[in-house]
């Protein structure tokens, strides 16, 4: 239900209304033919918004009777504060649901993303988070020929390079839940850098929504902190 729109066709009614009862002389009962013909020919769609409001609002919409217009005035203002009311129910009556502070996500992240996040450059700020956690990444296993998911590829890997500095998950490496996560962290990895973080750097399109934005940092939040959590091994 749009209830936006709704509205607005309630509202562009009363006001044809309005103008259509000013427009009667003192005295007489009907005014100008124009507005009355704009006015029968809005009636339907007036009609089929208060029936899905209150069916009893619609019946009563009559502006061939006497009078006729000022009443359907009452009528659609009353169809008008349902619509508030409703507007009040979707606000306040709505099951509470978990938020998702921003501020709460893993420090590599957010600390990028904080001074672009707060001047609404949405897409910036998540590129910027990707672009931290590399650098962190770089930092941690000591290298910066490589970047991006090519560092994620090499550096989370199960089959690391002899020599090469490689991330895991602390933990028995022949425990299958450490096993199975370890596994996991490479092809996330890849899908963030791949998916997010280049397109964010990429794309030339209008400003992200904020809210989409918002799960693609939540997204590289995890990131972070698994990576964070891993331990540095070199591979033999």
């Amino acid at each position: 239900m749009n209830r936006q729109w709704m509205r607005q066709q309630l509202n562009d009614f009363d006001g044809l209304a309005k103008r259509y009862v000013e427009s009667i002389p003192p005295g007489r009962r009907t005014g100008s033919e124009t507005l009355r013909h704009e006015l029968a020919r809005a009636e339907a769609t007036t009609k089929k918004i208060l029936n899905m409001l209150d069916p009893k609002l619609a019946d009563e919409l009559m502006i061939d009777q006497i009078l006729g217009a000022k009443m359907a005035r009452q009528t659609v203002h009353r169809g008008l504060g349902i619509l508030d009311d409703m507007d009040d129910w979707a606000t306040n009556l709505a099951p509470d649901a978990p938020s998702l502070p921003a501020d709460q996500f893993h420090p590599w992240v957010w600390d990028a993303a904080r001074t672009l996040w707060d001047s609404k450059h949405y897409r910036a700020a998540v590129h910027a988070a990707a672009t931290a956690i590399n650098a962190h990444t770089q930092t941690k296993v000591g290298r910066t020929d490589i970047a991006d998911t090519e560092l994620m590829n090499a550096v989370l890997t199960d089959k690391p390079k002899p020599g090469l500095a490689y991330l895991q998950l602390p933990g028995d490496p022949n425990d299958q839940t450490v096993k199975t996560r370890n596994r996991a962290l490479r092809p996330y990895a890849e899908g963030c850098f791949a998916g997010i973080r280049n397109p964010a750097a990429h794309q030339h399109a209008p400003e992200w929504d904020e809210q989409a934005a918002l799960e693609y940092l939540a997204a590289f939040s995890v990131l972070a902190r698994w990576i964070d959590d891993c331990v540095v091994k070199h591979a033999t």
